[in-house]
């Protein structure tokens, strides 16, 4: 299931994740399953300081797949960015994604901060065609 027909689904279950982040930039926040596809909705990250700012990175490492709607070599493997080096000011939160995005199988998704008082949430859909 590299790309599911989401018409034709058999479980969408909603669900979300909250972890506090740690130094490392490439921290495995979630990896999708095999057989599933995850709509990620929402992501923030919260700094808990009271004031010292952090800097955030969010990415996405994309898995090889085969599209079903773009010609062949624009899915691109590899590393993806959503947020870089973003300053999150203490006692502040900081919005990373507001609109879907879909993760297929074998994606990761990857977080870290520059000092370790920040936590991120993300909201996401767990999507089943089996």
């Amino acid at each position: 299931m590299a790309n599911p027909n989401i018409v034709s689904v058999s479980s969408i279950y909603g669900e979300s994740i909250a972890k506090g982040l740690t130094t490392d930039v490439t921290t495995v926040m979630l990896t999708v399953a095999a057989e599933k596809l995850v709509k990620i909705n929402y992501i923030q990250v919260a700094n808990l300081h009271s004031s010292t700012a952090t800097l955030v990175s969010v990415a996405v490492t994309k898995a090889a797949f085969t599209s079903a709607g773009v010609g062949s070599g624009d899915d691109e493997a590899g590393i993806q960015m959503l947020a870089d080096v973003v300053s999150c000011p203490g006692s502040d939160v900081l919005i990373v994604l507001e609109k879907p995005i879909y993760l297929m199988e074998g994606d990761n998704l990857e977080a870290g901060a520059s000092i370790a008082t920040a936590d991120i949430f993300i909201s996401y859909e767990v999507i089943d065609d089996a």
